[in-house]
Formats: structure tokens, sequence, C-alpha cells
């Protein structure tokens, strides 16, 4: 998932579609009989030896991982993902730095090289103190009534969520931008927006009762105070109290994320009269204005209750403490680029605080992230040059190519769909666009003006332009081919308005994509990847989308109920594992992903079995099918702090990684390659396995 910069957002994110994967891996020492005999055991220790992978595969596949591995003291959590994108980070550093002694560059790559190079330059910063942002705080000071708060607000609306294609509806702003097709109409952009506001991660940091969310609000609170008081002003906890008071008015009016991931709840047009006569406490057509929206006539409105209420509330809330929530935030955006004190304050908070992370990341990594969001494509560009390799792409399209022909081949077997739907279905997939790499044009950033030795204004500006250009897609058509992430992000997208996939180059390397590895792995590894993305064009949201985009019911009433039914196992299973004693997984909010990877994984294994049998025309064996599904396995593999993973489990639309892992329980092959008996505990009956796609 791309997402743009915020204190709770990380710069490079480690998850598929859109959310980074946070969780705990399960160890239970499972005493029993022992493994299958494979050469898929080579991640096996005395301590996974003793484990049966029908008891715990995640455990069994990656017990020598799980036994050396320790958590970088700089993050919450470590996993495949991250190990590669450290080393992606690391090599695309390395090119950066080597662009300053290149006298021949172009002015894009010279732009990477000024941004990069300046966040770098902490003295540079810190000689500055508070002056760069004294400008913006002066602006807020000098509001003098509603009506100037209003165009305020509107000016601090950024295009920095995406509900549909990363999940991510989380902004410090009173309000998120996300420009993309209608709903309902292929032919033209539409301003979508979301609730913001808020400087935890979600509603339920505000309101539930825990006595660990309690203590969590003690310190943000403090937070707040101590970022107001770096910034000079005076009486900063009194404050503080009143600014916490307002976001907790506001967390009071957003929706869960169980109902951001409905998109039935979020497909509400209005016209600028309606937020008017829906929504008062706001000169609405001023706020359109300021916020550079003043030429759209419609609105969706994904968030309904939030936009009613925090309409209401710029009304209710005194100016004085609107003026000091604007102050806070803007500070707290721009933490990384003010001296050294802003940023590590930030840190204590988001980092230590709120994601049990002991040590801030190096420089180094921080500068990246934040050239990375300002300038992706071009660092892309870079980074695609010199580690793309073009026979890997064909490799990929072809892999790409007969899972989508072993998906096919799944639906025209299904006896409980009916020919219309199933039509559609195939309409789908014959459509999908697939990216893989790098997209097919290139982002301009020519209107993008990098000056050296100005962090702060390049964060400005940067942010700015990222929005502008966002902003112009509502005046031009929109096109299928645009991507959704930068080749050099360790992930894959489905992105369902556009009927269309993107397969970053970074994610196409080992151990997702080895070149040198055999079939089997690869295709449990990359090809459940690639099989998860394309099962996101039919899992309980994409299933909503027809071959163009459009939001629209294309299911006969019988096939959606057996559907549902399916899908509704398939919850059950998720909500029954509990990674601690007072937390469950939320089978409903992770249903998108558990669907797709479970879709994903058959259909990447029925793939693989056909490329067995043109490859050396003795087909899959045992041994192969052990190897596909440990490759799997392998690809989960991860550790995370306790705060991060119990964040993750109240926000992600992801389950922890154990148990994406446990996805094979539903796929009779795995029971047979691994002599998987009754009684053992990812055991379930034939009847009970579930079977959707």
């Amino acid at each position: 998932m791309k997402t743009r910069w915020t204190p709770v957002k990380t710069a490079i994110v480690l998850a598929l579609c859109g959310a980074t994967v946070m969780s705990m891996p399960t160890q239970a020492q499972q005493a029993g009989a022992g493994a299958p005999k494979a050469e898929a055991q080579a991640n096996q220790t005395e301590a996974s030896a003793a484990i049966r992978p029908g008891d715990d595969f995640f455990a069994w596949a990656n017990g020598d991982w799980l036994t050396k591995t320790e958590i970088p003291a700089d993050r919450s959590s470590w996993g495949a993902m991250g190990a590669l994108a450290e080393e992606t980070n690391q090599r695309i550093v390395k090119m950066i730095e080597d662009l300053a002694a290149d006298k021949n560059l172009n002015l894009e790559a010279r732009k990477v090289s000024d941004y990069y190079r300046t966040y770098m330059n902490e003295s540079a910063i810190e000689g500055k103190g508070v002056t760069p942002i004294k400008p913006l705080l002066a602006k807020i000071d000098a509001i003098k009534d509603k009506a100037g708060l209003v165009r305020t607000l509107g000016e601090s609306i950024r295009a920095d969520v995406d509900p549909l294609n990363n999940t991510d509806f989380f902004t410090e702003n009173v309000f998120g931008l996300w420009v993309a097709q209608g709903l309902h109409d292929p032919t033209r952009h539409m301003p979508y927006i979301l609730q913001g506001g808020l400087g935890m991660p979600d509603r339920a940091y505000y309101l539930d009762n825990s006595e660990r969310m309690a203590g969590l609000r003690t310190k943000y609170q403090q937070h707040i105070a101590t970022m107001l008081k770096l910034a000079g002003y005076d009486n900063a906890e009194a404050r503080a109290a009143k600014v916490f008071a307002l976001e907790v008015d506001i967390a009071n009016t957003h929706g869960s994320r169980a109902d951001s991931a409905d998109v039935q709840k979020a497909d509400n047009t209005w016209t600028v009269k309606d937020f008017t006569a829906k929504a008062p406490g706001m000169d609405w057509k001023a706020f359109f204005k300021a916020a550079r929206l003043g030429d759209q006539q419609k609105f969706i409105v994904w968030h309904p209750s939030a936009v009613v209420g925090e309409a209401a509330l710029v009304q209710k809330v005194d100016l004085a403490t609107w003026k000091d929530y604007l102050a806070f935030h803007r500070i707290n955006q721009l933490a990384n680029v003010l001296p050294k004190a802003f940023a590590d304050q930030r840190f204590d908070f988001y980092g230590k605080s709120l994601s049990g992370t002991p040590q801030q990341s190096l420089r180094w990594k921080r500068a990246l992230g934040a050239t990375n969001e300002a300038m992706d494509e071009a660092v892309g560009k870079i980074y695609v040059a010199k580690y793309f390799p073009a026979q890997n792409k064909l490799r990929l399209q072809q892999m790409v190519s007969n899972i989508v022909d072993a998906f096919g081949k799944r639906v025209d077997k299904l006896d409980w769909m009916a020919p219309a739907t199933r039509a559609q279905a195939k309409e789908k997939l014959r459509t999908l666009y697939v990216g893989v790499g790098y997209p097919d044009k290139w982002k301009s950033y020519g209107g993008l003006k990098v000056v050296p030795d100005d962090a702060f204004g390049n964060a400005l500006r940067a942010d700015e332009f990222h929005t502008a250009q966002e902003i112009a897609k509502l005046h031009r058509k929109p096109d299928r081919t645009e991507w959704s992430m930068p080749p050099q992000l360790v992930n894959a997208v489905n992105l369902p308005l556009q009927n269309a996939l993107n397969f970053p180059a970074a994610i196409l390397q080992p151990p997702f994509f080895d070149p040198k590895a055999s079939d089997a792995t690869n295709y449990g590894a990359i090809g459940a990847i690639i099989g998860h993305e394309i099962s996101h064009s039919f899992d309980d949201q994409g299933a909503q989308f027809d071959a163009q985009g459009r939001l629209r019911d294309w299911w006969t009433k019988q096939d959606m109920e057996h559907f549902k039914a399916a899908s509704a196992k398939l919850v059950e299973q998720y909500n029954s594992y509990k990674p601690f004693p007072d937390l469950a997984v939320n089978g409903q909010l992770t249903l998108s992903e558990n669907l797709a990877d479970l879709a994903g994984l058959a259909a990447a294994y029925d793939a693989y079995r056909v490329a067995s049998a043109k490859g050396d025309g003795k087909g899959a064996s045992e041994e192969g099918d052990r190897q596909f599904f440990t490759g799997f396995a392998h690809s989960w593999r991860n550790k995370a702090r306790e705060a991060a993973e119990r964040r993750g489990i109240l926000t992600d639309g992801h389950a922890p990684p154990q148990y994406r892992a446990a996805t094979v329980r539903n796929l009779d092959a795995w029971y047979k390659a691994f002599d998987v008996q009754p009684g053992q505990k990812l055991y379930l009956a034939p009847e009970d396995r579930v079977r959707v796609w």
C-alpha cells in the first residue's frame, strides 16, 4: 500500500493491499508425530521439529527463522517483507547517494538527489530552529472568526487517503480527499470525502475503555502539550486538554473500521447543496473553494456521519480550541523536518508508546522514506533501470497468465454459479489489466520545486504538489493503466475501480520470487500473491464491481446467497483465532483479505500443477506439493511487538501472518502432502473446509 506521510503511517509499507502487516507469531510447542521428510524442512530446528505441520504449520515451516530472528530495534514488526524492503532500501539509498557526484544528471534525478541530501542535513535543519514553521502558525493565529476557520480547514485538505486500493482511511486533516473513477461512472473522476482529524490511528483509541487505551490517551495528551511547548506556546497543558477533548468529539462522529470497509455504506453522492442541507455548521462553498474543489458539483461522501458531525463541531467548539488544534497538527505533521527535539518527541509517542518500538530509525531511512513519498516514481525509475531484469518481467507475466487461466477454470467448474453470473466473472478476468514491474507511463515531476537546504519547504511543496496532481485528474478521463504504487515498494495491489493489478518490481525478488528456485516454491510464494490479488476482484468487496469498475450487482440472488454463506464460514474460522487472551482476530474486518488468500492460494496451486505437467511431462509430485505449501508459509514469516500487533488487530484489514499461513487448512492437497490427521489442531473435516471459488 502506498501512503502519504503522517506520524502513524510508514513511508515504506510492508503488507499486501494496503496495510502494514503487524503480527506476532504463535510458537506453541506441540509434541507429536514426526514431520514429513521433505527438503521443505530447511527451516526446522530442535524446537520446531517437535511441532507437527497439522498443529501449527506457520511455526513448523518457519522454526529456524523464528528462533534466530530478533525484531530490529527501530521496527515494530519484522518479517519476509520487512527484510526484503530493508535490502531494497539499502540499494536505493546507495544509488541516490551516488547521484550527487554525477555531473550529467537529468533534472528529475537531480531533484531526487537534492531532496534526499537536504533531508539528511540535520545541522541545517537544527540551525533554522522553528523559524520555518512560524509563518504557518502565524497564519493560524491570525484566524479571526469561523469564516476564516472554514477557509483554513479547506486549505489543509490533502489527497492523502485511499479507501479502496490501499484501504487507507487515516488523515490528521479534518477530512481526507481521494480522487478516483466514480463508483457508477467509469468515464469520469470524482472527489471522495473521507473522515479525518484524529492524531491516533482510529476512533477505538479514544473510545475504548480498556486500561491500555486509557494509558495511551494520557500519553497522547502529554504529546500534544509537549509539541505545543516546543513550538513556543504557553499554557500548553491547558491547550492540549482542549485539543484532546475536541478529538474525542471528532472520534464520536467517526465510522468504525469495519464500516469504513463497507463500500455500500460509502455510496453517497452529495451535491454542494446537500452539504449545506445535511451538514450545517460550515460554509461549504467557501470550504471547497479553499480546498481547490470549488468547480466540483458532486462528491462521494464515504463517511456521512463524520461530515455531519465535524461540521457541527466547527460551529459548536470555540475558535481558540480549533486554532490550537490546527497548530498542533501542523507541527505534528512536519516534525521530521523540524529540529531534533520535535522528531524525537514524535517518535516517543508514535514509535515507543503506540507501537512499542524502542529505537528510532536511522536518519537515512527516514530521508529515503520522505524522498519516496515526495517523488515515488522518480525514485522508482532509477531503481528499475538497475535492478529489474527484463527476463524477470517476462517470467512473471507468464505466471500471471497461468494463474488467471487457473482462476477462470475454477469459475467454470462452480456448480452453484448461474451462467449469467459466470459470464460476468469471466469478463472481469478477460479485461483485467495486469501491470508488472513498473507503470507504462511515468509521472512527471516537472512542476515540483526542490530547493537545496530547505527541507521544510521541500516537504510542504511536495505535499501540495501531490494534491494538485490528484485534483488535476478531475479534469481528465480515468486511465486503467495508471499505477497505485511505485516500483520500489515491496507490495502488490488490486484496483477494483480500474479492474487492474499492480505487481511492483521490488516484490519480484527472493523470497517471493527467485529465478533459481523451483516452480513449486515460486508458485507457493509469489504465485499465491498473484492469485491473492486476482482473487480480490471476486472477494466480498471486489465482487461488487463489474468488469468496467462500476459498483453494480451482477450476481443472481441465489449465487450471492451461496457466496455469503461460504464467506460467513470463513468469518467464523478467523473469529476463532485469539492471539491474546483479551483480543481475537476480527473475521469480518479481515474477510476481504482472507477470501483473497484462500482463493489465491487455490488458483496458484492449480497453476503450479499445470505448469509442472508442461515442464517435464511428469507432473507435480508429493515433494513438489510440500515445497509449494512451505513456500507459502515462508512468505508469511513475521514477528511483531505486542503493541503493534494489537493495533493491527483493531485497525488492519489483514489478519496476523501466522493465521494467514493457516489458510492451507482449507485445501485438500495440503492434508495429503503433510499427512494431516484428525485430532491435529489445524485439521478440518472435509465438510468444514471453506470452499468459495
